[in-house]
C-alpha cells in the first residue's frame, strides 16, 4: 500500500519550509500567493491530508461541525444556523459558526482553518466562484453549501429566478413600469439570479430596462438606504420596489417612512421583522432559513455516512406573504411626491 504523503513531502514538492506548508494549511493570510499557490498545487498533487483531520477521520473522534457563512449578525443566517445547532448539539456535535463579509480571500481563509481543524464536516453559504482548493480534502471534510450553490458539491437552496420573476409580475399588475431594484450586489449568487428574473419580466412587458434603477449596494444594511435616496431623485423615480433581500429590505422600508414615501409599491425577496406590523404591511417572498439549515445539515449528516453518494442540489420551497405593499398602484406623473431630501 502506498504511504500517505507527509508535510514534508509537501514541503518538497513546493520547494518551500515545512513551516509555510503548516502556515497555509491553518489559513495564515501572510503567505505570499505565489507560494501558497505552489503549495495548495502540491496538496492536491499528493491528496495530502493534514494530520488533525486524518486522525478525525480514522477515530471517528471529531465532534464539530462547521458553518460559514456572510455574517453572523444577519437575521437570516442566525435563524439559518439556530436550525444547525437545534440538530447537531442532540448528536454531541458541537458548532464553529465563522463569517466571510462577504470577501472569497476571508472565506478561504476560513474553510483552509477548519480543513486544518477536527471538524466533521462544513455547511457553507459560498462567496467565491473558485472552491479548487477543497479538493484535496473531499474525503475528510464533507462540504454542503446554502443559500447558493458550488458545481460539484451538495447544495440546499431555494428557485431564486421563479420567485423573484413572480414577484416582480405581480409590480407590474398593479401598473408599474418604473420598478426599481434595491440591494444588488453582483458578487452573490442569489442577486445575479433575482436580477435576471426582474429584468426579464420587465422586457417580456415591453418595459425599457434602465440601469440606474438597479443600484450596486454593499452587503451593509445601512448602504441601501443611499441607493433609495439616488433612485428617488432620478428625473423619472421608480413608483414601485423590488428589495433584493430581507437584510436591505428593514433598512429601505425605515428610510422610505422616515421620507414620507409610503406610497410607493414594494414587495421583498425574504420577510423580515415588523413587515406585517408597518403600514402599509410589505408583501415578501418568504425563504425560510431555518428550513434551509435543517436540510443543509440533514444532507451533511447523509454524507458523512456515505461520503460516495452523488451530490444532489435540494430546493426549498418559498411561499408568497401577500400584505398590501405590492397592491399600490402606480400614480399618474403629476400626482407622485417630489424627490425626498433627508430628515434632520
Amino acid at each position: 500500500m502506498q504511504e500517505r504523503a507527509g508535510i514534508k513531502d509537501v514541503a518538497a514538492a513546493a520547494n518551500v519550509s515545512i513551516k509555510t506548508v503548516s502556515r497555509v494549511i491553518n489559513g495564515v493570510s501572510t503567505v505570499e500567493p505565489a507560494m501558497r499557490k505552489r503549495v495548495e498545487e502540491a496538496i492536491a498533487l499528493l491528496n495530502y491530508v493534514p494530520n488533525t483531520a486524518a486522525r478525525s477521520l480514522k477515530t471517528g473522534a471529531g465532534n464539530t461541525v462547521g458553518v460559514v457563512v456572510d455574517s453572523i449578525d444577519d437575521v437570516f443566517f442566525s435563524s439559518l444556523v439556530s436550525a444547525i445547532e437545534d440538530r447537531a448539539i442532540p448528536m454531541g456535535l458541537a458548532v464553529i459558526v465563522g463569517s466571510t463579509g462577504f470577501d472569497a480571500a476571508r472565506e478561504r481563509d476560513q474553510l483552509l482553518r477548519l480543513a486544518g481543524q477536527n471538524v466533521r464536516g462544513v455547511i457553507l453559504a459560498p462567496v467565491g466562484e473558485e472552491h479548487d482548493f477543497l479538493e484535496p480534502y473531499r474525503s475528510i471534510m464533507p462540504v454542503v453549501t446554502v443559500d447558493r450553490s458550488v458545481p460539484g458539491f451538495d447544495s440546499v437552496t431555494v428557485d431564486d429566478y421563479s420567485a423573484a420573476r413572480e414577484g416582480v409580475e405581480l409590480l407590474v399588475a398593479s401598473g408599474h413600469r418604473r420598478i426599481a431594484m434595491v440591494g444588488f450586489d453582483s458578487r452573490i449568487q442569489t442577486a445575479n439570479r433575482r436580477r435576471r428574473a426582474y429584468e426579464d419580466v420587465l422586457v417580456a412587458h415591453g418595459i425599457p430596462l434602465d440601469p440606474q434603477l438597479v443600484p450596486e449596494v454593499s452587503f451593509e444594511s445601512e448602504a441601501a438606504r443611499g441607493a433609495l435616496q439616488n433612485v428617488l431623485a432620478l428625473e423619472e423615480p421608480p413608483t414601485a420596489l423590488f428589495l433584493a433581500n430581507a437584510r436591505h429590505a428593514a433598512s429601505v422600508v425605515a428610510a422610505m417612512h422616515h421620507l414620507g414615501r409610503t406610497d410607493l409599491a414594494v414587495l421583498s425577496f425574504g420577510d423580515f421583522s415588523l413587515a406585517d406590523s408597518v403600514q402599509p404591511s410589505i408583501s415578501a417572498i418568504d425563504q425560510d432559513p431555518y428550513l434551509l439549515g435543517a436540510l443543509a445539515f440533514e444532507r451533511l449528516v447523509e454524507r458523512l455516512a456515505d461520503p460516495t453518494l452523488e451530490p444532489v442540489d435540494r430546493t426549498a420551497p418559498t411561499e408568497f406573504r401577500s400584505r398590501v405593499s405590492h397592491t399600490i398602484r402606480a400614480l399618474a406623473p403629476a400626482d407622485r411626491a417630489p424627490a425626498p431630501t433627508e430628515r434632520g
